[in-house]
């Protein structure tokens, strides 16, 4: 789904499958956000084919946190040039508490830091955003006006906080600070795309009235 000149979208339509949302930032400097599952990702390289896109053209892979439905395929790309970057909070958990991740073939090339990646023309706010997991990070492209929300918040619905490192404060006050944003287009982890900032601005109103009092 193409969404500008520079951004597609490929939303993960399965109902009998779990995977993510995958993100292509298509400049000079290509950057995937959160590629998925191992064993689902043929449908995410077939979607990059259909516009010209080989695995070795992609300079950058970032990861929004660690859950295996988002970060699982990096590695096709073990192989090649392309770098790797998650949160540091995130890799070093993980590896330490999850035994799933003890053997999985990870070595990010640098770690996410709150403030501004600038990768050519391309500048990305990283913000730190725990709660769905302890180093998850959501991404804001200013020039589009576009947020990469991962599992923080969805269209009418939140990150799950009941696994390892998920904390319903933490997902709160990080929700907060979504919200402050001047956001476009809302990019989720999962579920809908969601358009326009009343529509976005309702959704983080609903989002606080039903969500809020049970975190």
């Amino acid at each position: 789904m193409r969404l500008s000149d520079e951004l597609y979208a490929f939303p993960w339509q399965s109902l009998t499958e779990n995977n993510c949302n995958s993100y292509l930032i298509d400049g000079p400097f290509k950057i995937l956000i959160d590629p998925g599952h191992q064993h689902l990702f043929a449908e995410l390289r077939n979607s990059l084919g259909s516009i010209n896109i080989r695995l070795e053209d992609i300079d950058l892979i970032i990861a929004t946190h660690m859950h295996p439905d988002h970060i699982e395929a990096v590695q096709y790309f073990s192989s090649l040039s392309t770098m790797v970057t998650i949160h540091e909070i995130e890799y070093h958990y993980f590896q330490k508490h999850i035994s799933y991740y003890h053997d999985f073939n990870l070595e990010p090339d640098f770690f996410l830091i709150e403030g501004t990646l600038k990768a050519s023309d391309i500048e990305l706010e990283v913000i730190h955003t725990p709660g769905h997991s302890p180093g998850s990070v959501c991404l804001y492209w200013p020039s589009h006006k576009a947020l990469f929300a991962g599992d923080v918040i969805f269209e009418q619905g939140i990150g799950r906080t009941d696994l390892p490192g998920g904390s319903g404060d933490q997902l709160k006050k990080s929700i907060g600070r979504l919200s402050s944003l001047n956001i476009e287009l809302l990019l989720p982890g999962h579920g809908n795309i969601i358009r326009g900032q009343e529509e976005i601005m309702r959704n983080f109103s609903l989002i606080e009235n039903i969500y809020f009092g049970i975190l």
